[in-house]
């Protein structure tokens, strides 16, 4: 077995419970999951998963998707109800 060496991550607490929960229903470790990660890299000489840079209309719509949820802020479950018969009736 080759050495092996200590890899520190940071990562908020909540995500490291989340992943570590759905990882341990799944029988791994954080650590497995990273050793996993960490080998295909090394053999595939690529990232695991497929990540790209938005293209402009996805930004777009981003920006949109944000802009609606600024606006779609309700002080109470009554208003949003108010609100939703209100378009539907248009």
């Amino acid at each position: 077995m080759a050495h092996s060496t200590m890899l520190h991550v940071r990562v908020d607490e909540e995500t490291k419970i989340q992943a570590s929960e759905a990882l341990a229903a799944m029988g791994l470790s954080v650590s497995d999951a990273v050793r996993i990660l960490l080998k295909r890299v090394a053999a595939e000489q690529a990232f695991p998963l497929e990540l790209k840079v938005p293209n402009s209309q996805t930004r777009a719509a981003m920006e949109e998707a944000r802009a609606i949820a600024q606006k779609a802020r309700f002080a109470s479950a009554s208003e949003l109800m108010d609100e939703l018969e209100k378009n539907s009736k248009q």
